[in-house]
């Protein structure tokens, strides 16, 4: 007979990593499975990312993460995470995705991935947003000029680039690309750039769009984009641009048809938030958990690592709590 664990941990991101070092550390016997990298988003994240949080905030099962600058990198924080699992030495699959969670009897479920069958008492689903672009829907999106994502700047230099958005990630590409020679134009359909702006990175932007050096066109939105152009609704009225790239980094979202899949309930708005118990994380269904951004639906500015990390000690004294009842 195949093992059946106590618990099932679904990403490997911090905070999946976290919830296996509660079930390690209380005797729970656990999986993780991960379809990608050990934390995969991160390593996916741009090259020379910096975290808007400090590195004590980042840190995880009591170990220190130790870093020169008040602040880390994505190049940091893997190799943190990395000696996280050295230390922890973590029952682990990496590169097995999940395809199907189902509940059998009402007191254990099925879990089939790419690779395999398990089985187990609980499932914690800590698979973040960011797999899931939000797309802007408009014609010329699919051209093979548009990235959704952006690690650096070097394939963009000397290009016409287009970068809608207004958030940490779109400023830290507009930067960046024209710092390495591009010509930026930056898209944001609000009044301005978002409150939630690293304090650091807002006057360089400002400074660089009051003196010319960055292109912005606020309260305007991309109509469509063809192969060398893009075409813009500004408040001054519709204008065309020269462009060989688009970088359209308009955030990311949770696989939500997953989540309805494993049975999980979504809220009929356009929030999209899962059920679940904020004292105990577990969700409308019995034995399953959520941990970490996931828990936000759309709203995947509320949480983030520093103030996720709690969700694995909350699920795992739950999870302690039925095995004594």
């Amino acid at each position: 007979m195949k093992e059946q664990y106590d618990l099932i941990i679904v990403g490997a991101g911090p905070i999946g990593l976290a919830c296996a070092i509660e079930a390690k550390r209380n005797n729970l016997s656990y999986l993780i499975i991960e379809k990608g990298a050990l934390t995969n988003s991160l390593y996916n994240y741009p090259l020379y990312m910096t975290f808007f949080s400090t590195a004590e905030r980042l840190e995880i099962g009591d170990i220190p993460f130790n870093c020169i600058a008040p602040k880390p990198g994505r190049q940091e924080a893997l190799e943190y995470y990395r000696n996280i699992h050295k230390y922890f030495k973590f029952n682990l699959n990496l590169y097995e995705e999940v395809l199907t969670i189902n509940k059998v009897k009402m007191n254990y479920f099925e879990v089939k991935t790419s690779k395999n069958n398990y089985s187990a008492k609980n499932i914690v689903l800590a698979t973040g947003f960011y797999d899931i672009p939000n797309l802007m829907n408009i014609e010329g999106e699919n051209l093979p000029k548009v990235h959704h994502y952006y690690k650096e700047a070097h394939p963009y230099s000397f290009q016409n680039v287009v970068v809608v958005g207004a958030n940490n990630s779109s400023v830290d590409a507009a930067l960046e690309c024209y710092r390495k020679g591009a010509n930026v134009t930056m898209v944001i359909r609000g009044e301005g750039f978002t409150h939630r702006l690293k304090y650091w990175v807002r006057p360089d932007i400002e400074n660089r769009i009051a003196e010319g050096s960055i292109k912005v066109y606020f309260n305007s939105n991309v109509t469509s984009i063809d192969e060398n152009q893009v075409h813009i609704k500004t408040p001054e009225g519709n204008i065309s641009i020269e462009n060989d790239t688009v970088l359209a980094l308009t955030g990311y979202h949770p696989n939500f048809k997953f989540l309805e899949n494993c049975g999980i309930t979504l809220s009929d708005d356009e929030l999209k938030t899962p059920t679940y118990n904020p004292e105990t994380m577990e969700t409308n269904e019995d034995g399953l958990y959520l941990a970490g951004v996931v828990c936000g639906g759309m709203l995947t500015n509320i949480w983030f690592i520093e103030n996720s990390r709690v969700h694995a000690q909350q699920i795992v004294e739950a999870i302690l709590a039925k095995n004594n009842e």
